[in-house]
């Protein structure tokens, strides 16, 4: 993957890195439903997704663009196709691990920068059927997703580096080998538009229902790209209308370079809800667990799960989701190190999942230290940091029935408004007129971010 956007969308050059549905499930074509925007109503409600990066540099270990860092060759990088042979790859254990995590969505690289592709492609040899393992891995990843109730998203690189068709530049793995370019000169990106378009079809025909499609990436006028593409060299026009027609509910990004249904920051946190043009956008932080988008053996700096819940809640805050990655082994498990994380914001999501779940932003403002998200009458206090007995909540008073930890459903005391009391040895002053003061336990709930949950009597 890359990165993506500022705060402000409507300014951002899309990059990144990072993905069918049960047989026979349908998958609507006509002129009328094609024409029709997509429901977004499932994408606001879930609000997090898995997104699994898994390939054949999973078998080096050491990054998703090991091929463009160490500047492979083709038959360099070989050895991992010859090698490639996932046996202990499970993809029910992966659907219930995101699941049990708390996610409701997981999106699958189909196809990476480097060209392999993880399912039975009648356009190329180099794909997984062609390896060791011998079998499309991609029909089962969708099977699993689907019997656990989750829904299905595909990841697809617009740029490859195999193909004998897609022009150097600046990003790939032989951008420095003069005699390689040379010979790669004459090559036909409209003959690579025609793979890159006739890939898309086959996955979104071949495998039912898909919910939720990541193109990656455009960087057109990059500067630190020589020969950046772009829309035009996806024909990305052409190729959003095709995805439209034959599955017309799917969600796509807005990566192609073109707008898509949502935004995708990538490795940050918005400062606030994201917009284009000065109007509100849906958007998705793509993060990592480590840095790495594909397994990384010696990568070391994992966020802790209070980070990752953290994340979590700023995103739903401010009108987001969170896409968080895993990257499997060469032999198709997860990471131990990420499984650990995933159980230990399973553990959190457990007890607090309604606070977000179909919620958003608040119109309220929060103390420092807190986020709130809202659904309804009911209004979700987080805290980053534990406060010492008193929580003030500027706003609030006279606005709320009950409050209430959401761990346990243990009352919250409500302090009667003081506003002109003096602070005096151990007497509280009182705070600013329509302050809502919240009496809080000495010891913070056993939760990475404890939550209260707050009844309102109106919830505007």
């Amino acid at each position: 993957m890359t990165t993506t956007s500022a705060d402000d969308a409507s300014t951002a050059p899309s990059t990144a890195d990072g993905a069918a549905a049960v047989p026979g499930a349908p998958a609507a074509t006509s002129a009328s439903e094609a024409s029709a925007a997509p429901d977004t109503t499932w994408f606001t409600h879930d609000r997090f997704g898995m997104f699994v990066h898994w390939g054949l540099y999973s078998l080096a270990a050491r990054h998703e663009w090991v091929k463009n860092r160490e500047r492979l060759t083709d038959e360099q990088y070989q050895v991992y196709f010859d090698h490639f042979e996932p046996d202990r790859y499970d993809p029910v254990r992966w659907a219930r691990a995101a699941k049990a995590a708390g996610m409701r969505y997981v999106v699958l690289t189909t196809k990476h920068h480097d060209g392999f592709c993880l399912w039975d492609s009648a356009l190329t040899e180099y794909k997984v059927t062609k390896t060791p393992h011998g079998r499309d891995l991609v029909g089962p990843f969708v099977e699993a997703c689907r019997a656990e109730g989750l829904k299905v998203g595909f990841y697809h690189s617009l740029i490859d580096w195999h193909h004998p068709s897609f022009p150097v530049d600046g990003t790939h793995p032989q951008r420095d080998d003069e005699e390689f370019k040379a010979a790669a000169a004459d090559r036909d990106i409209r003959e690579y538009q025609r793979y890159l378009h006739g890939q898309v079809r086959e996955l979104l025909t071949e495998y039912g229902r898909i919910d939720y499609l990541f193109f990656d990436f455009s960087y057109a006028g990059r500067p630190e790209w020589w020969g950046g593409k772009g829309p035009d060299d996806w024909d990305a026009t052409r190729l959003l209308a095709m995805v439209r027609e034959l599955q017309p509910h799917i969600l796509v990004n807005d990566r192609a370079g073109l707008p898509g249904d949502f935004v995708t920051p990538e490795q940050y946190q918005p400062s606030g809800p994201m917009t284009a043009d000065g109007r509100p956008v849906l958007w998705e932080a793509c993060q990592t667990l480590n840095g790495s988008w594909g397994y990384d053996r010696d990568n070391l700096d994992h966020k802790s799960p209070d980070l990752l819940v953290r994340m979590l809640v700023d995103g739903v805050s401010k009108g987001g989701n969170l896409l968080l990655n895993v990257g499997p082994t060469g032999r198709g498990d997860l990471d131990p190190r990420d499984t650990a994380a995933l159980e230990e914001i399973g553990r959190w999501t457990d007890l607090h999942e309604r606070s977000v779940r179909g919620c958003g932003p608040s119109a309220f403002t929060p103390p420092a230290d807190c986020r709130y998200t809202q659904r309804g009458d009911r209004l979700y206090v987080h805290l980053f940091a534990w406060p010492l007995r008193h929580l003030h909540l500027p706003g609030l008073e006279g606005r709320v029935r009950h409050a209430q930890l959401l761990n346990d459903a243990s009352e919250i005391v409500r302090l009667p408004p003081a506003p002109d009391r003096p602070a005096m040895n151990t007497q509280m002053g009182g705070q600013p007129a329509g302050t809502l003061t919240l009496q809080l336990p000495v010891r913070r709930p056993d939760t990475p971010v404890p939550v209260i949950e707050l009844f309102l009597t109106d919830p505007s």
